[in-house]
């Protein structure tokens, strides 16, 4: 096993994956059907005919670009595993601190009601459902443009025991919600890639995730103009708008939220890497 391991991360490597050694551990746990710390204490074991048959086909769509999370149909986000396939974006550790920033609000929020929110873009409901696992007064309306996607979610939210307080609901953004201020806040992860960087993003990315959950016109902001016009009518006055970014659109999406007269000074904070990652700002009292 270990020299199978060994020649499968080095070819892994050659096809220019980012993570080969991790890549092929995973692959070969999800082929023996055990735990990938397990791989350790089995390292002199010579693997069976089928479960190396399963290996080599894992191997060879990993090498061809499809990511391992969509190959073992699972993804953890904080601390929990997601089902995903490609009709879902895969979720990124980034995504994190968009559940951590709405957490840090709402709790105060909880100590006195039940809060309301809406998560735009669900995908495969992690953020929605992190949120309702860590806020058991919680209540979510997610909102999602594709049904693939949303059947997803909803088998995310009833295996992990939240599907009683998430309303999920197929919809562009905010359209399909009356204007009607229902919200305590309004938390989405968009797409914000401009179309003129598709030569730049990574294989894995550009063909095997739904590109609807990547792209927003030409400079990538498409999606977040239409929440920051949405968003007001919608919010409590005093709720919370909270918008995942990237860097490169990091100044842009900040000026079209500072240029909305219905809310107050926005601020930005920053992931792990130091780089400006979700955008948040607070509905005007009146």
């Amino acid at each position: 096993m270990g020299r199978l391991l060994k020649w499968t991360a080095d070819y892994l490597q050659q096809q220019k994956a980012d993570s080969p050694r991790l890549d092929a551990e995973l692959l070969l746990a999800q082929s023996l059907g055990c735990k990938r710390i397990e791989l350790y204490t089995r390292f002199d074991e010579v693997v069976a005919d089928e479960p190396r048959g399963k290996f080599r086909n894992l191997v060879k769509q990993r090498a061809s670009g499809m990511p391992v999370a969509y190959l073992l149909g699972r993804k953890e986000f904080y601390s929990r595993d997601f089902r995903v396939t490609p009709d879902v974006l895969i979720p990124r550790p980034e995504t994190e601190h968009l559940v951590i920033a709405a957490l840090d609000r709402l709790r105060e929020i909880a100590k006195t009601g039940a809060p309301q929110i809406c998560d735009v873009g669900t995908g495969s409901g992690c953020v929605a459902i992190t949120l309702a696992k860590e806020l058991p007064t919680l209540h979510v309306t997610a909102i999602e443009i594709s049904p693939a996607a949303l059947v997803v979610a909803a088998e995310n939210a009833e295996k992990l025991g939240v599907a009683e307080r998430i309303e999920f609901v197929e919809g562009d953004l905010l359209t399909t919600l009356p204007e009607t201020p229902a919200f305590d806040a309004i938390v989405s992860n968009p797409p914000y890639i401009g179309l003129v960087e598709k030569p730049t993003l990574p294989r894995d990315v550009l063909q095997f995730e739904p590109h609807g959950a990547l792209f927003s016109g030409e400079d990538g902001l498409d999606a977040i103009r239409a929440l920051v016009d949405q968003a007001p009518s919608r919010l409590k006055p005093g709720g919370w708008l909270l918008i995942e970014f990237g860097p490169v659109v990091a100044d842009a999406a900040t000026a079209i939220l500072a240029g909305s007269p219905h809310f107050e000074t926005p601020t930005v904070e920053k992931d792990l890497a130091k780089l400006p990652r979700i955008l948040i700002a607070r509905r005007k009292a009146n």
